[in-house]
């Protein structure tokens, strides 16, 4: 583009919108990106204070901010993300379905390096919903040099896209839930009405639900049994820590499961247990989880819904931003835990 005075303009293309404002009446754009200056558009352009305005410069190597942020939204998305049409020199990205958000860490900051180019966007493994903001991709000037938007479809090109949304599958789900008080109706059950609860957020089928002493046997059998009856993912309350008589850890290797972590850098939840047996997830849930509304097993159901095999270092990196903070009034997940 090219800065011109205004009575050099007639026959030129205006680059961008021009606003105008009359106070209390009106304010929008008095003429569009792409009109051609007319002689009557002289006193109105001078009228508004615009005594030099920005038109194209032919073969300049230019591209509008409009274009470059379309052209950058179809670079960087992926299966289940949309692009909206430019507003404001921005292409808003969303996800067509409810998912985990799912981006290329390494590759978006490469993007972000080019010159004029900024795409920010929500972090990985963020549980989103059908229509939800996932990104935004525009570039600061009003044009950039199209080698700059050639080099990002390059690099996507190359590598892949940046984001997608990966769709939570349904899964056959059952509850195990230990302490010999609960088994004989002493105290009232608090943990299988809070595991449907978070189950209910996701396509959950509660298959069944068995209550066991603190028997590490007892324990055994019902894991084996829901997984014998085509359960997909096994959730085992109680008994968590390492005190001797906290059985359900044993109980849970017993079976001959893979325990990929007892013991998690997160807090709530720090005494989480996660394993499996054969590709059936068995989470060990202490007993924050019927405490506070938000614990690490909040964190991990949606990777798990997402078709996720959770390895020991998906856990380990659970320690940056793995301290939640107690707020007063819970934002989750509009925040850093877990993040």
């Amino acid at each position: 583009m090219k800065k011109v005075k205004v009575e050099d303009s007639l026959g030129l293309e205006l680059c961008h919108d021009m606003t105008k404002v009359v106070p209390g009446e009106f304010k929008g754009a008095a003429f569009k990106r792409g009109h051609i200056i007319r002689a009557e558009d002289l006193p109105e352009l001078l009228s508004m204070g615009k005594e030099h305005i920005y038109v194209w410069e032919d073969n300049a190597g230019e591209i509008h901010e409009d274009d470059a942020a379309v052209r950058l939204a179809a670079a960087v998305a992926g299966e289940h993300v949309r692009c909206s049409a430019p507003e404001e020199g921005k292409s808003v990205l969303t996800a067509a379905g409810k998912g985990l958000f799912r981006l290329h860490s390494e590759l978006l900051s490469e993007i972000n390096a080019v010159p004029d180019v900024t795409i920010p966007c929500l972090p990985r493994n963020f549980s989103v919903e059908g229509g939800q903001k996932v990104a935004s991709a525009r570039i600061v000037p009003l044009v950039t040099q199209e080698k700059n938007i050639l080099r990002v479809e390059t690099l996507c090109r190359e590598n892949g896209p940046v984001f997608s949304v990966q769709p939570y599958r349904p899964l056959r789900a059952a509850l195990v839930v230990t302490g010999s008080e609960v088994y004989k109706g002493l105290i009232e059950d608090k943990f299988a009405p809070v595991l449907r609860q978070k189950l209910a957020g996701f396509e959950a089928e509660i298959i069944s639900t068995a209550y066991c002493p603190d028997d590490r046997d007892l324990i055994r059998e019902a894991i084996l049994a829901a997984v014998a009856a085509a359960a997909e993912l096994v959730l085992v309350t109680g008994g968590m820590s390492v005190d001797p008589d906290d059985l359900t850890p044993g109980a849970i290797k017993s079976t001959g499961a893979e325990i990929v972590a007892h013991g998690l850098p997160a807090q709530p939840g720090n005494m989480f247990l996660a394993a499996y047996l054969g590709d059936v997830p068995v989470f060990g849930v202490p007993g924050a989880a019927i405490y506070l509304s938000v614990t690490v097993l909040d964190v991990l159901l949606p990777r798990i819904f997402a078709g996720d095999r959770l390895e020991k270092k998906d856990l380990a990196r659970l320690a940056e931003g793995g301290l939640c903070a107690g707020c007063a009034v819970c934002n989750y997940p509009y925040c850093y835990f877990g993040r």
